[in-house]
């Protein structure tokens, strides 16, 4: 892990503004969490959070007995998680195409994926370049399509904060929403 991965402390915005889809009370799996922001922001809304990384030292340090850190190596052959169900899963810079289609197998029926990385065009803003690092335009699409997830957000965009960067994002659901209650809008 480098620094300039976690080098921004607070939740993105992306998984602030969709995690209160996700059943609370859940279990939420936030794969290769790094520093473990999105980890603590889950656990801080009473999520239990197994959070997964290659090291987990940063995230060991932390306290929040609603935390259970996993060093797993995410990159193997074999999925180190097969049979594993989360209410959600979170996602952020990060990607690593073989086991791109064990994430919805992961989900339990309304869970929620909350999913955020580079795409295509972010080379010409520095790193990650590597095409192998780079979503295709629609691949979170299409992971969504070929599992039958819902899809309630998606974006392909330009983002100029935290740093300029090409990303592409995707909030889906597997089933119907469990646990959730609409706003109400009264005219």
């Amino acid at each position: 892990m480098s620094v300039s991965h976690d080098a921004n402390l607070e939740a993105s915005p992306w998984v602030r503004r969709f995690t209160p889809l996700i059943a609370n009370p859940g279990v939420v799996l936030d794969l290769a969490c790094g520093a473990g922001r999105h980890s603590r922001y889950l656990a801080n809304l009473n999520y239990s959070v197994i959070a997964v990384d290659q090291d987990v030292s940063l995230i060991e340090a932390n306290t929040n007995v609603r935390i259970s850190p996993q060093k797993l190596d995410l990159e193997l052959e074999d999925w180190p998680l097969t049979g594993s169900l989360f209410d959600g899963i979170v996602v952020t810079n990060y990607l690593y195409r073989p086991h791109l289609d064990q994430l919805p197998q992961m989900l339990t029926d309304g869970g929620v994926l909350i999913y955020e990385t580079f795409a295509q065009g972010n080379e010409v803003f520095g790193k990650p370049s590597n095409p192998n690092f780079l979503l295709k335009t629609g691949e979170l699409l299409a992971l969504a399509s070929r599992h039958g997830l819902k899809v309630l957000a998606y974006e392909d965009i330009y983002l100029d904060s935290p740093k300029p960067a090409m990303m592409q994002r995707i909030c889906a659901v597997k089933g119907d929403l469990k646990g959730y209650i609409p706003l109400q809008f009264q005219g």
